[in-house]
């Protein structure tokens, strides 16, 4: 009778062999299905069925076995969402829902990954409604990070508070969220490192001082804002930041000041 570990060797390759085969036929499906409905108006019924259909192939990335090829699940899986988030079309149709999914498959295979996260967790907490599965994924994900392993993951942190902040109301959790966010940044050589360490630090004083006024909202939206790496999360930045009272300034140089009311809140 073969071993249990020489039984795992022979079965191994087989496996992973599976995994990229069936990670490369989805790919070629969901490429096919782009390629023939380019340019074309569809129902929402259309977007609705083909919502389901990349539902499926995301619960089975999810339940597919780990055998060497995480790294590439996780990319495939990041791909599909900026697709999924890009096609304005199909999300004004039916959402954005499955953002939630493809920022689960993308922590569960590669976490210590960072510049994803500054596209999903916007996408998940901001438009798909779900802060709280945002803050647990990042959570997640931050086990398998360091500021000496990934220096930038201090904007991690900051994603992380903004949620906790904006959408659940956790002030104590958002100004523990800053305050890591600061430590991680303080080490960093890099000046703007430096610069959002010291904002992040006043933020959190200041939420623990005033942990209702408007003020430390409008420096989470302009966090959110100066995060961003889409248009839409920069137009919705800027309309919440409007809505608490603040002005909005774009300057010739395209630097963006805000003018913070005159009430003290």
């Amino acid at each position: 009778m073969l071993s249990s570990t020489l039984l795992k060797k022979l079965i191994a390759p087989t496996l992973t062999a599976i995994c990229a085969v069936g990670v490369s036929l989805l790919q070629f499906s969901a490429l096919e299905e782009v390629e023939a409905q380019e340019n074309k108006a569809q129902p929402k019924s259309f977007y609705i069925r083909e919502t389901n259909k990349e539902k499926a192939n995301l619960q089975f990335l999810k339940r597919m076995p780990k055998f060497g090829y995480d790294n590439v699940i996780a990319d495939w899986a990041f791909l599909r969402f900026l697709q999924y988030f890009g096609d304005q079309k199909a999300r004004k149709q039916v959402g954005y829902a499955l953002s939630t999914d493809y920022f689960e498959i993308f922590v569960d295979r590669n976490p210590q990954f960072t510049e994803p996260y500054k596209f999903m967790s916007p996408a998940t907490s901001i438009f798909a409604g779900r802060p709280d599965k945002s803050v647990k994924l990042i959570n997640q994900g931050l086990q398998s990070l360091s500021p000496e392993s990934s220096p930038n993951a201090y904007t991690i942190w900051i994603s992380k508070a903004s949620d906790e902040l904006l959408f659940l109301g956790n002030n104590q959790a958002a100004k523990n969220s800053y305050l890591q966010a600061a430590k991680w940044a303080k080490n960093n050589p890099d000046p703007e490192a430096q610069r959002i360490s010291a904002i992040v630090t006043q933020t959190a004083k200041f939420l623990s001082q005033n942990p209702d006024s408007k003020n430390v909202r409008i420096s989470a939206w302009m966090m959110i804002f100066r995060n961003a790496v889409d248009d839409e999360t920069r137009q919705r930045s800027i309309a919440e930041i409007e809505k608490l009272g603040a002005q909005v300034i774009i300057t010739e140089n395209n630097v963006v000041k805000i003018q913070f009311p005159n009430e003290n809140q």
